[in-house]
């Protein structure tokens, strides 16, 4: 067996071990283990049943992080992606108010988008056509958008009349554990314990179990019943014009997700080429594409290629084995679902701002002496959290954009994607 895993994923010509891999892929596991608490009660929001959203979470984590690391054998693992369900409960469902079975189908089609873009290679010309400060702006806004219903969820912030926001009561326990648990986090993560974020839910659950705000229900179990989401994608609403630019956001969401992580993965991992090019990255966009049409199946947001799994890499992952244990992990935690049920909804808010923090780094790599870049990036930053909308925020940004370069005279710099997606974006404001 040794052997056929050395031989299958290249361990000893990476520098690496079998021991390696598999303490790897428990790291990596634990780094991002906080999405089995978060996705199931994000997505219950839009009325999904919670305990089969935990199902589809663990089947398309698994299922993702099992394919990326045989087909692309890169440390990489997968699962519903942190921003895109928050795009998928808070805009597609609460704001515009389709239902979680069309939302499910729109993952499905831009799924299928992504699998036929990285099939024929298109994915590449689309993203190097997209100036790179609307992509570090997105990253930044998303994180923004995400901060604000970490703050909203632990009622750090409450809704006024007066000033549409203020801060809420300081008073209450549930508030203060809140914050603790977004203390806890980066105080974890500055001693380099990759477990951060799954540490700081379970204490601070254990003190709202201890509190009465939630119920011990025991620790393991059979997996709830995935029939509530399995399969239930409303195509006919989905396949209407009202819902392309929701569909379009979704593809973009994901395709920059995806990249971004593929390259600091392989990066720190020593496994991107001389001139740039990550190792296997067409088979790499095969899996995550793949993944994302198996999870809205299944009945969960886009999946996507994990950042946490640096904490893999850190640990000595630099092959598929690494991705492939952690994909087993996640099918083990099936059997844990009682856990996830006792989760208050404050025990995660931290972990949402932590998130939220790592994504607004992106920030340091806009040139803001260039008002072509800066303006647009701003615009993102402050339009997504405040019309509560991804969608909107993005759109906003492709205008700006192009509207800057159009008025300075820098036609040469806008391609022709840029053009047609503003043009998308117009039509969106325009007709909504």
């Amino acid at each position: 067996m040794h052997t056929l895993l050395d031989t299958w994923f290249r361990i000893s010509e990476r520098q690496s071990s079998v021991k390696k891999e598999l303490v790897a892929g428990l790291t990596t596991f634990m780094a991002m283990s906080y999405i089995l608490f978060v996705n199931p009660s994000m997505l219950a929001q839009t009325g999904m049943d919670a305990g089969a959203v935990f199902v589809a979470t663990c089947l398309a984590a698994a299922f993702g992080s099992v394919l990326m690391g045989l087909l692309a054998n890169l440390p990489v693992a997968l699962a519903p992606g942190m921003g895109l369900n928050a795009f998928f409960t808070y805009v597609i469902v609460l704001e515009q108010g389709y239902a979680w079975q069309t939302a499910l189908a729109a993952v499905f089609c831009s799924g299928v988008l992504f699998l036929l873009l990285s099939i024929f290679r298109i994915r590449e010309w689309i993203i190097q056509s997209i100036p790179f400060a609307l992509k570090m702006g997105i990253a930044a806004g998303i994180g923004m958008f995400l901060a604000l219903i970490a703050l909203k969820t632990a009622a750090v912030i409450v809704a006024s009349p007066a000033t549409l926001v203020t801060l809420g009561d300081l008073h209450d326990p549930k508030v203060l554990l809140a914050i603790l648990g977004f203390f806890l986090i980066f105080a974890l993560a500055h001693r380099k314990q990759h477990a951060a974020v799954f540490i700081s839910i379970v204490l601070i659950s254990l003190i709202g179990l201890a509190r009465g705000d939630t119920e011990f229900h025991g620790m393991l179990s059979l997996p709830p019943s995935l029939a509530p989401t399995l399969l239930q994608l409303d195509f006919a609403a989905a396949l209407q014009w009202a819902m392309i630019p929701v569909i379009l956001s979704l593809l973009f969401l994901d395709l920059f997700d995806t990249s971004g992580t593929l390259v600091a993965v392989s990066q720190r991992a020593g496994l991107m080429k001389a001139n740039g090019q990550i190792s296997q990255l067409d088979k790499a966009l095969l899996a995550d594409s793949s993944a994302t049409i198996a999870g809205s199946l299944l009945g969960t947001s886009t999946t996507t290629s994990y950042v946490e799994s640096t904490a893999g890499v850190a640990a000595g992952g630099r092959t598929g084995l690494t991705a492939v244990v952690t994909g087993l992990c996640f099918l083990a935690a099936l059997w844990l679902s009682p856990l996830a049920a006792m989760v208050p909804p404050y025990a995660t808010a931290g972990a949402l701002f932590y998130v939220a923090t790592l994504m607004l780094s992106s920030l340091q790599h806009v040139h803001w002496e260039e008002i072509t870049e800066a303006v647009p990036v701003v615009v993102v930053l402050v339009m997504m959290p405040l019309t509560f909308s991804i969608a909107d925020g993005i759109g906003m940004g492709f205008i700006s954009y192009t509207v800057l370069c159009a008025l300075t005279g820098r036609w040469s710099q806008t391609s022709i994607s840029v053009w047609l997606l503003t043009a998308v974006f117009v039509a969106k404001f325009v007709f909504s």
